[in-house]
């Protein structure tokens, strides 16, 4: 998590906690020639449209104060969706049991795509079915939906 993600994230948190929502995920990249902070919201009842407006029009202007990121940059406001992404400890442990996806910077046992319940991890590995992945060989961790 860069400085940037954790400093907003700091200063967010509280402020979409007061209205009613969960803060799961901030981040910052670059998307070609553009900047996008990306703010993950979610609650027990599903994330709206409205929802996502009430956050942004909260935080807006504190973003705009303390002026973390000095590039131009687009705000987005969204749920993490069904197929979340996991990149803190917090929400593996909190989806510990399902069905996740991983992919792999390099091929493990010739695969670079790891699908399985997701059963347990630690600081150094994340364990799918019966393989244990290093940590450091991931890429990314999502919720594997069954559609």
């Amino acid at each position: 998590m860069s400085k940037i993600e954790n400093n907003v994230e700091e200063l967010v948190k509280p402020i979409i906690e007061k209205i009613g929502y969960k803060l799961y995920d901030v981040i910052y990249e670059k998307e070609g020639k553009d900047y996008f902070l990306r703010i993950f919201i979610d609650n027990e009842k599903g994330i709206s449209l409205e929802d996502c407006e009430k956050v942004n029009n909260a935080i807006t202007e504190v973003l705009d104060e303390k002026d973390y990121i000095k590039d131009q940059y687009f705000l987005e406001v969204s749920s993490p969706g069904v197929e979340r992404i996991l990149r803190k400890d917090w929400q593996i442990k909190e989806n510990i049991g399902k069905n996740v996806e991983v992919k792999l910077f390099k091929p493990l046992n010739g695969e670079k795509v790891i699908s399985g319940e997701l059963k347990n991890f630690d600081e150094e590995n994340i364990i799918i079915n019966d393989i244990n992945i290093p940590r450091k060989d991931i890429s990314l961790i999502k919720i594997k939906f069954e559609w």
